[in-house]
């Protein structure tokens, strides 16, 4: 059940009116929103709603334990065996398969043949997402950031639909204060919610589904047989897709949840207008380069124990950020070469210290560019597959066959998005409260018929959902 879809339209359209009929009773509102939630999940795959409840189950237990030990060692030691817990389930999942293959090869190339007994795991949706929101809850408990919760909130922090297959990462205490009351309604969040969802919808169903039809996947598929022009432009057509796809996504899951009564945090604001690297990861996947930074970078000893450490840190946290997104060669690699840049960029502006400053206008663009050659690693199935589209890049021949003007007007919108006033939808939501609601009304349905109109046969699943 996909977001922009008649099915996940008619569904949410009952929960909504479930929700808000059960407002004048916390609990039960809460207990249909899980149930709801579950359906949602369970519309993948039945069998994973058990993963679910097995995983909120285990955390309240140990968020529990945690509160009542009687000494911080205790204290910690229950934290680490609740991570080590749910890493061990994202392990399982994730990236079993991907070192047995590894083991495998190995032994393969030292001569003892196939001893090792692969095997296939089916990917539950999301379980990235809310294996790292149980880590952070554990954490934050342990370090009285906030109270444990009771199961059922607990149960729907780490199951709330709108959120759970593919983020925003969503921490207790951005939203478990938000379950203890029944919630409000009011007319400037609907007008921004609904403002939310259809500027999703269009980055998802307009320009990311038709950027990824009719020139990223044709670029990508076969690189050796297209032209450099071609990959040059498939590779900027990416970086559209991927960013329209992904903000679609959460400006969507932002927009749903407000509507039910509950407020997110933003997780994307116009990322390629950084002009560093590091200024990139303040704009991208916001909850997750938040998390990365203060549970594991931090952790780690952040920039606290000298430049060498600090470069250490910056370089380890994006490689284990990489592996997150999948067990793959290509996200090691994507994750190295953001670390490294990382620590490099900290280097330079610690040997410039201040006396050279480049022109903000270089600074996007070299920053743009590295995204982008992070992005070919990140899109490519394989390491091989990526090494050929680099190669293309360098040596295609002069053919073109897929740069239309119609993919050139797609990838020049995305890119133009950043260039609107970046509290734009905000500004519009305040004007449009004031509208009378039958004609707000009128505009989102014209709206959702115009992206109708316009969008390509079929829409492929959100790119974060295999993550």
């Amino acid at each position: 059940m996909q977001f922009p879809t008649l099915s996940f339209g008619l569904f949410f359209l009952l929960v909504y009116a479930i929700a808000w009929a059960l407002n004048g009773s916390n609990e039960w509102r809460k207990i249909a929103l899980l149930m709801a939630s579950w359906f949602f999940y369970g519309a993948w795959d039945g069998r994973f709603v058990l993963l679910l409840f097995l995983s909120a189950s285990g955390n309240w237990l140990i968020a529990r334990a945690i509160a009542a030990a009687s000494s911080p060692g205790r204290e910690r030691g229950l934290v680490a065996l609740g991570v080590v817990l749910n890493l061990s389930v994202l392990a399982t999942f994730k990236y079993a398969g991907f070192f047995l293959e590894q083991l495998d090869a190995l032994l393969l190339a030292l001569g003892f043949g196939r001893d090792v007994p692969l095997m296939q795991v089916f990917l539950p949706v999301g379980v990235s997402f809310f294996t790292f929101q149980a880590i952070s809850y554990l954490v934050d408990v342990q370090k009285r950031r906030i109270a444990p919760a009771g199961w059922l909130d607990l149960a729907l922090l780490m199951s709330f639909f709108p959120h759970l297959v593919a983020g925003p990462i969503v921490r207790g205490s951005d939203l478990l204060p938000q379950f203890r009351t029944a919630p409000r309604l009011e007319r400037g969040a609907v007008a921004a919610a609904l403002l939310l969802i259809l500027w999703g919808m269009f980055k998802k169903v307009v320009v990311a589904s038709e950027l990824a039809t009719a020139l990223v996947d044709p670029a990508f598929r076969d690189p050796l047989h297209r032209s450099s022009l071609d990959l040059l432009f498939g590779a900027y057509g990416y970086a559209v897709q991927i960013y329209c796809d992904f903000s679609a996504y959460s400006d969507m899951a932002i927009g749903l949840a407000m509507l039910l009564g509950y407020r997110f945090p933003r997780n994307f604001d116009q990322p390629y207008r950084a002009a560093s690297l590091q200024d990139f990861w303040r704009r991208w996947h916001i909850s997750l380069s938040s998390w990365l930074r203060d549970y594991l970078y931090i952790p780690l000893g952040g920039s606290r124990k000298g430049r060498l450490r600090t470069y250490l840190n910056l370089f380890l946290t994006m490689l284990l950020g990489g592996l997150w997104h999948g067990a793959n060669w290509t996200f090691l690699l994507w994750g190295a070469l953001h670390g490294g840049w990382l620590a490099i960029e900290r280097g330079l502006v610690r040997a410039a210290a201040g006396r050279i400053v480049l022109p903000r206008a270089i600074g996007i663009l070299v920053t743009f560019h590295i995204v982008v050659l992070g992005w070919i690693f990140f899109r490519a199935p394989t390491l091989t597959d990526a090494l050929a589209y680099l190669h293309g890049l360098a040596a295609g021949d002069a053919r073109n066959t897929l740069v239309t003007p119609l993919s050139l007007a797609l990838v020049t919108i995305g890119l133009a998005m950043h260039a609107l006033p970046p509290r734009g939808l905000q500004r519009l939501a305040e004007r449009l409260r004031y509208w009378p609601a039958p004609l707000v009304g009128a505009l989102v349905a014209i709206g959702l018929l115009l992206i109708g109109a316009m969008q390509p046969e079929g829409v492929a699943p959100f790119i974060y959902y295999q993550f």
